[in-house]
């Protein structure tokens, strides 16, 4: 009976015709994956680390900076909105 075999996946062997390349085209990788270094850790501390070194060696230093700006004016704007004494640090 077909009720408890599962279907199997059909297979096709099917190459492009106008393609020539070393790799498949057909294998899943993103853009910069050759670029980027914070994809080989697994565990959290490397990938922290090799994010850390990434940004210190980035040459693009006004993006950073931007970066930071953007991120304090928006923790500012946070506790403007819970109310937030900050009287209490001077």
């Amino acid at each position: 009976m077909g009720i408890f075999k599962t279907k199997k996946n059909k297979k096709y062997n099917y190459t492009p015709r106008f393609y020539k390349g070393e790799r498949s085209p057909f294998e899943i990788k993103h853009k910069f994956d050759d670029q980027r270094v914070t994809i080989q850790k697994t565990n959290l501390k490397g990938k922290i680390t090799n994010a850390i070194d990434d940004l210190k060696t980035n040459p693009n230093t006004l993006a950073n900076r931007r970066v930071s700006i953007i991120i304090l004016i928006l923790i500012f704007v946070f506790l403007w909105i819970i109310d937030f004494d900050l009287s209490i640090f001077f």
